[in-house]
């Protein structure tokens, strides 16, 4: 194994510890925050008369593209130099690139806030994290919520970009960052984003497409529950994203939970299907449930990357 690959390997668990340790401090920059500000600008810039669908994707193109390119050369200039400045390098990529305990922290927020300061500031709370809107919400349905975008970003805020970091490495790992950046901010169906999001949103759904299914098998795994795969099997396919549903529906499956259903979105109510039959209350168990799945899959996506690495 050549001193590349294990600048890799330490490099991804270092920044595992780092995430665990330090999770998304508002005070530290982070260079999503500097992706969203160019993102802004380029919308600005070009979002506007004609052929709004190629300029959207000229600017998610270049953008993805910039990103791998630019991680490629620092990591190669590094790589001349000690061992150490690589390893550095690749821990701070891998604890930007991944999200594990932020997002424990954000689910635990709302049920805390929930059971402390009653169903309105849970819904605020909530509101940091979904897209839905949070004061229609009933004390359950807060829950719900909370523990689906758990189930979603374990997929796309962990899965994925450890998954690109295993083949790509780090600039494939902070490329796929920009492109599920992009499609944060500008993939929406709307008069605005229609067309000049609509690239960006399709270069994401085929960049998760593998590590969704995958967060399904993983799930399933470290929770030793067949019904990850049978719930993501029938109900998978019960959401308006073609691969969101699919770690949401694993997730309903070991709580044995429903998930899913109408919701209103900007004035609008999407009448969403179900996803699992048992609408029952949730608990602080499934939270914790939840959270024990989550540093599950996390470690065990970090064996396989690392496996990965050793392997080739």
């Amino acid at each position: 194994m050549d001193e590349n690959h294990i600048a890799l390997i330490l490099g991804l668990w270092i920044g595992l510890a780092l995430d665990f340790w330090l999770a998304d401090p508002p005070w530290l920059p982070h260079p999503v925050v500097g992706f969203g500000r160019l993102i802004a600008i380029g919308e600005r810039w070009l979002n506007k008369a004609r052929a709004r669908f190629l300029k959207g994707a000229f600017l998610a193109a270049n953008f993805v593209t910039a990103v791998f390119v630019i991680v490629f050369f620092i990591q190669e200039w590094l790589a001349n130099f000690h061992i150490g400045f690589s390893i550095a390098f690749n821990s701070v990529v891998v604890f930007y690139g991944m999200a594990n305990k932020g997002l424990i922290l954000e689910g635990k927020a709302v049920f805390d806030v929930l059971e402390i300061n009653g169903l309105n500031a849970a819904q605020n709370q909530l509101s940091r994290i979904v897209g839905r809107e949070t004061q229609r919400l009933d004390a359950n349905q807060v829950r719900t919520a909370a523990l689906e975008s758990m189930s979603e970003n374990l997929s796309d805020g962990v899965v994925a970009p450890l998954f690109f970091y295993a083949f790509l490495g780090t600039p494939g790992m902070m490329a796929y960052k920009m492109a599920s950046t992009l499609d944060s901010m500008i993939g929406y169906k709307n008069e605005r984003y229609d067309q000049f999001g609509k690239f960006a949103a399709r270069l994401d759904d085929v960049l998760n497409y593998i590590p969704a299914r995958l967060t399904v098998l993983l799930i399933s795994v470290v929770s030793f529950n067949k019904n990850a795969l049978k719930f993501a099997i029938q109900y998978g396919k019960c959401h308006s994203s073609p691969n969101a549903g699919y770690p949401e529906a694993a997730l309903a499956g070991v709580l044995n939970c429903q998930f899913g259903g109408p919701n209103w979105y900007h004035g609008i109510l999407i009448n969403k299907p179900f996803i699992g039959s048992t609408d029952r209350q949730l608990t602080s168990h499934d939270l914790q449930a939840t959270i024990w799945i989550n540093i599950r899959v996390t470690l065990m996506m970090c064996v396989l990357s690392s496996f990965t690495w050793w392997l080739f």
